[in-house]
């Protein structure tokens, strides 16, 4: 049986797993990489339990030759999907950690552009499809979001490009932009741990995206018709109109 492979980076929890959940259950066999074995392995368990296809292999997107290894035992590559990201902190420009902005520049971008560089030749030959988690940041800044914005307005920038070296190629180019989307480790790592403060990013929004919700949309744009590429879909909650404007009930 001819079936697609997909690779998901961050698949251990949030966004990445509930899109390899999504996928498998649409016939792809998922290959789940991510930093967390057991996280990996929880997950994979939740797949074949549902009846899908799917493989582990823990990796560190930042550690390029790790990537290149992942890669060569690879023997097919259809969808390639880069969620492997975060933020770290909400200081202003003024006073933030240079080293924050390194390791999410290092994950956001760079990690997307090991794994996309690794998997490339066989995407191009089998006529696959790159898909790049950006982030409504990556389209506007806002106050204390500095580092996280530059990274995604990168990783925005590497689709863009990469959308424009591959034009002839049988390859599509996705980006997927969300915006408030309420998972149990983004806002908490991004506050180093402050549950209380992770909680109130989300307090008085009525129903904000959820992981699944992203996982519908980057799974309805892969499978589209080959010939029909989304090049750029930004997905927000309803009570989100735009960065700055989020309606909160209290």
């Amino acid at each position: 049986m001819d079936t697609a492979v997909a690779v998901v980076t961050g698949a251990g929890s949030g966004i990445g797993a509930a899109t390899a959940r999504r996928l498998a259950a649409t016939g792809h066999r998922v290959v789940l990489t991510g930093r967390r074995k057991d996280r990996l392995e929880a997950v994979a368990a939740q797949i074949t339990e549902a009846g899908g296809q799917c493989s582990v292999h823990p990796l560190d997107v930042t550690d390029q030759q790790a990537v290149r290894a992942f890669a060569d035992c690879l023997e097919r590559v259809d969808v390639l999907v880069n969620n492997a990201g975060g933020a770290l902190g909400t200081e202003y420009v003024a006073v933030a950690d240079p080293a924050d902005w390194s390791a999410m520049f290092e994950v956001n971008v760079l990690g997307a552009l090991h794994v996309t560089q690794a998997l490339l030749p066989a995407l191009v030959a089998g006529g696959g499809t790159v898909v790049v988690l950006s982030s409504t940041a990556g389209h506007v800044a806002y106050e204390g979001g500095g580092g996280y914005a530059a990274a995604k307005h990168g990783a925005h920038a590497l689709a863009a490009t990469l959308r424009l070296e591959l034009c002839g190629e049988p390859v599509r180019v996705v980006e997927i932009a969300p915006g408030l989307v309420r998972t149990e480790e983004f806002a908490l790592n991004r506050l180093r741990g402050d549950a209380d403060a992770a909680a109130r990013v989300y307090r008085g929004v009525e129903q904000p995206l959820t992981a699944e919700d992203v996982a519908d949309a980057v799974t309805w744009a892969v499978t589209r018709p080959v010939h029909v590429n989304v090049d750029l879909m930004v997905v927000r909650p309803r009570a989100q109109a735009a960065q700055h404007k989020v309606h909160r009930t209290s």
